[in-house]
């Protein structure tokens, strides 16, 4: 078993084309040995963006704190604490922080989407 304490990781921006205002904090990942899935933790500041991409791996989504939007190539939802998203694999989608604090995340994904070196 590991434990440790959030506020002990460090958060990295997202350097993704079109990303503004995000950081990213893998909490628990296949660096941890965690064989399946990769839990992140994600801030995006007031007025930040992760425009409309997709990828071929899933995402299971649960909002801590903020409100925003996220949005698909057919519907934008405002989303705020407690909901949580299912975004099923090639769907392009993306979040803007619509409100005045950090619109933060759990995101779950398959180690298969973890594409950090080491």
């Amino acid at each position: 078993m590991i434990v440790k304490h959030a506020d002990d990781i460090a958060f990295s921006k997202v350097s993704m084309e079109g990303v503004s205002g995000t950081y990213i904090q893998w909490l628990a990942s296949k660096t941890d040995g965690a064989p399946t899935f990769a839990m992140r933790r994600f801030r995006i500041e007031p007025g930040g963006t992760i425009p409309l991409h997709d990828h071929p791996w899933e995402h299971e989504i649960f909002i801590l704190s903020g409100r925003g939007v996220a949005y698909n190539d057919r519907e934008r939802r405002e989303i705020g604490p407690g909901d949580v998203l299912f975004i099923p694999p090639e769907e392009p989608h993306g979040y803007d922080n619509t409100g005045d604090e950090e619109l933060t995340f759990i995101c779950m994904i398959p180690n298969s989407g973890d594409t950090r070196e080491g």
